[in-house]
């Protein structure tokens, strides 16, 4: 009971919501909200998934003792610096999707991971309807800043992305770099997740780390993590149609250490019968 009312109020706080909101959102009395927060009651079993929809996370991320309260990495404390450690230029994958989801219709983006913002900012900019999230709380606030300084508008907010569930239907799902955060066991649920909310046609657009022996860890890497085995990622799209799947090693210098990565990075369609 207290780690589901420590849940909800943190992420009723996260989403700038109150008690009245959540309440009419669920159609229940804004006092049943405040006896969850205060662990005088529990919801009856048929509402958790509807408040798991609200705060787009799982039954599981909702009632476990393990959602992380005050979510931190590492990067938290990199983006602290006035200069975007990611720079401000979009990922080249960003020009891919505009060629093949050219902006003739506000096309529904979600950015997976966004950082510190520059491909969110870079989409909305060029029309798409933007939501992006990330862990980190410096990050986002940076995200804010990049996207008020282009005059644009991106519903940026803070999840994590072992717990995150899409509500609604998107054009396109894009990470770049993130996928590796996500638990074993979770790995085929959550892609499973995004392909559903897919609308027909639309793209995910993924790149993710790949586990080679020969390469040293990343200097800026955090554990635990989970590198990607070659070819998995193109497994869990065997039903999807590839516009391009491919493996590079590329040098990087992230941290101003330079090392390697591998990558494998695919862009598929869903293309329906």
């Amino acid at each position: 009971m207290k780690s589901f009312a420590q849940n909800l109020i943190q992420l009723r706080r996260q989403y700038n919501m109150t008690q009245e909101q959540l309440a009419n959102k669920l159609n229940i009395s804004s006092q049943a909200v405040s006896k969850w927060e205060t662990g005088q009651s529990l919801p009856d079993i048929i509402m958790l998934p509807k408040i798991a929809d609200i705060f787009r996370t799982s039954i599981d991320s909702l009632i476990s003792h393990s959602l992380k309260h005050n979510p931190s990495t590492q990067y938290e404390e990199f983006y602290r610096s006035q200069n975007y450690y990611w720079g401000i230029t979009p990922n080249h994958l960003c020009y891919e999707i505009l060629k093949l989801k050219p902006p003739i219709k506000p096309w529904r983006l979600l950015d997976i991971g966004c950082g510190e913002g520059k491909d969110a900012v870079f989409f909305a900019r060029n029309g798409y309807q933007v939501d992006a999230f990330d862990i980190t709380k410096t990050g986002l606030d940076k995200a804010e800043k990049l996207a008020s300084f282009y005059n644009v508008q991106v519903n940026f907010f803070q999840a994590d992305i072992n717990s995150f569930r899409p509500n609604t239907q998107y054009d396109i799902i894009f990470s770049s770099g993130v996928l590796h955060y996500l638990k074993p066991d979770l790995k085929e649920r959550i892609i499973h997740n995004y392909k559903h909310h897919t609308a027909e046609n639309g793209l995910n657009v993924f790149n993710v780390f790949i586990d080679k022996p020969f390469l040293s860890p990343a200097p800026d890497e955090e554990t635990p993590h989970t590198l990607w085995y070659s070819g998995e990622l193109a497994i869990l799209y065997h039903d999807w149609y590839f516009h391009q799947f491919y493996e590079n090693i590329f040098d990087c210098i992230s941290n101003n250490i330079p090392h390697k990565h591998c990558m494998n990075t695919i862009i598929a369609e869903k293309v329906c019968s």
